[in-house]
């Protein structure tokens, strides 16, 4: 395949003591991320020094920004300007997409 099309498989993995698993393409100004997260991890509060957009292509959770909670489930988008913190509880494995925009 060439480059300007892959697979998210022939991207190598990185896998974090938690067992979240993630695979990255960078771009330019941005780098897309699959992120693979088992059912039961919570993501702590944290921030950004850039845009993110995050698309939920599958499993649940629990999202909380300074606007309060809200469930997510696949089909859901979250926005996060640079700073916002946020954190997450994810009830079910999860897989999304970051796309992560530099400045």
């Amino acid at each position: 395949m060439s480059t300007h099309c892959r697979n998210w498989s022939e991207i190598e993995e990185s896998v974090s003591p938690n067992g979240v698993r993630k695979r990255a393409m960078p771009g330019t100004a941005v780098t897309l991320v699959q992120v693979m997260i088992p059912a039961g991890t919570h993501a702590p509060k944290h921030s950004h020094g850039f845009e993110q957009f995050v698309q939920v292509l599958s499993g649940s959770g629990t999202l909380e920004t300074d606007r309060g909670r809200v469930g997510f489930a696949a089909g859901s988008v979250f926005h996060f300007p640079p700073g916002t913190e946020h954190a997450a509880e994810f009830e079910t494995d999860t897989v999304l997409v970051e796309t992560n925009l530099a400045h």
